[in-house]
């Protein structure tokens, strides 16, 4: 890691912007249609990119994290957020839904193999499709990793980050009455599926905020206001996906199954200082994937846009470029 990129700004890690040479929306079951777009080389090493939240969507940002020379980069918005339709939509929405659809694009887009790269919920997706579709990963590049296990979700919603940040939790939990505060995730998801906007747009916003507030080591002070469509989206996501554990078969699925990708290499990128996904998560998968290196970056939180972070994925980006005919793209 560069010692010096702490004090430096992401965006001067990344490369330059670049827009899409396609934009398709394409029908999947359930009633959705998801938002998928292509850049770079046509002809470059496939990755595709998996956002975080559950309903955070992309951003343009996220293209400049690979060589558009040498890569052809697959980014979507997941369903429900983002340019996909219906916006904040819940039905057929769970994470095997998300698995199939990353297989529809696979497909459609005539694609064997490809690098998966995701961070935080999309590091979750990342491994849980990993592991459904181990023949289809040739690489995993993974960021602030979460494992989406009951001890996570305690952590940051039943008052560990609260020990960290009591003034921004103060403002997060007083929205709830004091008796329904043993399960903020469900007392938050009844009236963020309340059926009254400006009662969903409010709590929309405070969920948002608490998050907001604890991404970056480099900011201090409240979250601020997300827009109401944006915060809609990704606190109703997250609540429901959070409410149902990932709809995964138990608690710890992702670790027990973890042998199902011993044989894919990858980097698991991840803030020591994260306070959202805290390091030992990140830990415990290197611990049981053999082929996955740690990188741990001091004086980093969990933000895609932390420096330290930044710098390492192009990094790793860039290794993987040089090695790609032995990774076998």
């Amino acid at each position: 890691m560069d010692r010096n990129a702490s004090h430096k700004s992401a965006v001067q890690y990344l490369y330059p912007p670049v827009d899409p040479f396609d934009q398709r929306v394409m029908e999947v079951p359930g009633g959705h249609r998801i938002y998928v777009e292509q850049c770079g080389d046509p002809g470059g090493i496939p990755v595709i990119v998996l956002h975080g939240g559950p309903g955070g969507g992309c951003s343009p940002a996220m293209r400049r994290y690979f060589d558009p020379a040498e890569y052809r980069i697959v980014l979507f918005d997941q369903r429900g957020c983002g340019r996909s339709r219906p916006h904040a939509g819940v039905e057929g929405n769970t994470t095997w839904d998300l698995v199939a659809d990353i297989e529809r694009i696979r497909a459609e887009l005539g694609i064997e193999r490809w690098m998966v790269f995701g961070g935080s919920w999309g590091a979750t997706l990342a491994l849980i499709y990993a592991q459904a579709h181990p023949e289809r990963a040739a690489y995993l590049a993974l960021r602030g990793v979460f494992l989406m296990t009951q001890a996570e979700l305690q952590w940051f919603y039943g008052g560990g980050a609260a020990q960290f940040f009591p003034d921004q939790w103060e403002r997060f939990s007083a929205l709830i009455p004091a008796d329904e505060r043993g399960d903020m995730i469900g007392a938050y998801h009844r009236r963020l599926f309340s059926g009254d906007s400006a009662l969903e747009t409010r709590y929309a916003r405070a969920w948002t905020a608490w998050e907001n507030a604890l991404a970056s080591i480099s900011h201090e002070g409240p979250g601020g206001d997300s827009p109401a469509d944006y915060a809609r989206a990704f606190a109703r996501l997250e609540s429901h996906y959070f409410a149902n554990a990932g709809f995964l078969e138990e608690d710890g699925q992702i670790l027990r199954d973890t042998g199902l990708i011993s044989h894919i290499p990858g980097t698991v990128v991840q803030g020591r200082y994260d306070m959202i996904c805290p390091p030992a998560s990140a830990w415990a998968l290197s611990e049981r994937w053999s082929r996955g290196e740690l990188k741990l970056i001091g004086m980093a939180g969990h933000a895609l846009s932390e420096p330290g972070i930044s710098a390492e994925l192009v990094r790793t980006t860039k290794a993987v470029a040089r090695q790609a005919e032995r990774l076998g793209f």
